[in-house]
């Protein structure tokens, strides 16, 4: 295959960080949602800067946070798959800028560019193993060990070399529904925390690497 000379090669950074044709920069309040779950799925989103809360309604009216979001993060690649309509409601919990992709285009860039199917790929796979990790440690793990793993995620643990302080503020019930647990049960382990060293409040709330022996302890 020919080369194409090096100013007309595919700029991965470019793309996804302007608009253009099929895609546009949106810019979303805080609690602001980003799509709603049963509309109709026809967008890929690429948060370039923000956090999205991932939430499910049960039938009974029940909700339950699935995911946080955050700077680098795809969302809504469902309808990739054929998925017609959204299975859970996106919201803004800071204020964000997000790239809306077009699915037609999305479908384009996967096929002819490799630097931009390589990281979406990389993307799914780890969001996979993230899902798979969750359901364990929901099925196997106590809530204080559930918590503590939650909050080394909100964290980026491992990301980028350190935790970077959680802005914007996650509220304990937001955490409760996360872990599986109480708010109580949230409010006793985060003091806990607290009084150990492993997190603290100085404006927002910075996660320690110290937490990791929480989740790593046996039982």
């Amino acid at each position: 295959m020919k080369r194409l000379p090096k100013n007309q090669r595919f700029n991965l950074h470019a793309f996804l960080n302007t608009g253009g044709l099929g895609k546009k920069v949106v810019q979303y309040r805080n609690k602001q949602v980003v799509f709603s779950q049963g509309e109709e799925s026809s967008k890929v989103f690429y948060i370039q800067k923000g956090r999205v809360k991932l939430t499910v309604l049960s039938k009974n009216a029940k909700e339950a946070v699935v995911a946080i979001l955050t700077d680098g993060d795809f969302l809504g690649e469902g309808c990739l798959a054929g998925q017609p309509l959204r299975m859970a409601t996106a919201t803004a919990i800071s204020a964000s800028s997000i790239l809306e992709i077009r699915k037609s285009a999305m479908m384009r860039v996967l096929r002819e560019e490799h630097a931009f199917s390589e990281r979406f790929i990389a993307h799914i796979l780890e969001r996979n193993i993230r899902f798979e990790a969750d359901l364990v440690d929901q099925l196997f793990n106590s809530s204080e060990r559930r918590l503590a793993r939650t909050l080394l995620l909100l964290a980026r643990y491992g990301k980028e070399g350190k935790p970077e302080t959680i802005v914007p503020k996650i509220s304990q019930e937001t955490l409760a529904e996360m872990v599986g647990t109480t708010r109580s049960r949230v409010s006793f382990f985060m003091n806990k925390f607290r009084k150990l060293g492993f997190i603290e409040y100085n404006g927002g709330l910075s996660v320690h690497s110290s937490l990791l022996n929480v989740v790593l302890v046996d039982e």
